[in-house]
């Protein structure tokens, strides 16, 4: 009996032995592949959605090793930011994924321009939260649909706020800058070289002064979907109006990328549950 007990302990020990080794591999293999920083990672969600809408693409991160921190920040309709824990002091890479309670901007029904901008606030009270746990230098933002809108207006009303940090990293994803699927101002023509689009729609408008002020130490990523069904869309952003994000930051920002992801996978709610998509992120946003 004595040795029947000695010998499961001994073989309990070997494998948590053998779990550790794999695990410290693992992290060292991570380490060759990934930056390790304690910037994080911000994601926004869209319209009518929530943080789940995140959870594929933050995953996928964890899963490739980039990061093991994954938080929730839950924003009120009143701006309140609770965290449903706290990241870590020395968390590598980690990721945020927000949760808006006011996921469709209600007082801002007949004027979304505004709603954009007051949505700009609340990522701005999840970046200061976030200050209040650690004092970060940088962050990345990465928006989906309406997300991308309040995260641009939260650039375009504070990049020159040198209290806050700076923008490493934005990663735009189905961002209908120029208006949605049946509107003339979407669908017009961009000219490829500048990303002008033919007509402003009200939504641009108000961005086109960080012609001027968009952070030139932010490098950008634009990933868009076309379904390939003829409407040039995913079916809920035109191309065209995705493209636009060029003509706010062309010139200014320390790089500048598209992605066109294509096919049925591409359709507007697919892009943040899409393996190309998540590839994409992890590449520009970690890779070293």
């Amino acid at each position: 009996m004595h040795r029947r007990i000695t010998t499961i302990i001994t073989t309990v020990i070997i494998a948590v032995v053998a779990v550790i080794s794999l695990t410290a591999w693992h992290r060292a293999q991570a380490a060759k592949q990934f930056v390790q920083s304690n910037t994080p990672t911000i994601f926004v969600h869209g319209w009518g959605s929530s943080a789940h809408a995140e959870e594929k693409m933050a995953n996928a991160a964890k899963r490739a090793g980039v990061t093991n921190t994954i938080v929730r920040a839950n924003v009120d309709t009143h701006g309140k930011v609770t965290f449903n824990r706290t990241i870590p002091a020395h968390a590598i890479n980690p990721i945020v994924e927000v949760n808006l309670a006011d996921n469709k901007l209600d007082g801002y029904r007949n004027n979304y321009v505004a709603g954009y901008k007051h949505g700009g606030n609340y990522v701005k009270n999840v970046i200061l939260a976030l200050e209040k746990q650690h004092h970060y230098q940088a962050i990345n933002l990465v928006g989906h649909s309406m997300g991308n809108l309040e995260i641009i207006n939260y650039i375009n009303d504070n990049s020159n706020n040198r209290q806050l940090p700076r923008v490493d990293h934005l990663v735009a994803i189905a961002g209908h800058y120029n208006g949605l699927v049946g509107q003339k101002t979407a669908e017009g023509p961009v000219n490829a070289k500048t990303g002008e689009p033919q007509r402003l729609d009200a939504t641009i408008k108000p961005l086109l002064k960080l012609r001027n002020t968009f952070p030139t130490n932010t490098r950008v990523l634009n990933i868009y979907g076309d379904k390939e069904d003829g409407s040039h869309s995913d079916g809920d952003v035109p191309v065209n109006s995705a493209k636009t994000l060029k003509y706010l930051v062309n010139g200014r920002a320390k790089s500048y990328r598209e992605v066109e992801i294509k096919g049925a996978n591409a359709q507007h709610s697919k892009l943040h549950n899409n393996s190309q998509v998540n590839r994409e992120l992890i590449n520009f946003l970690w890779r070293k």
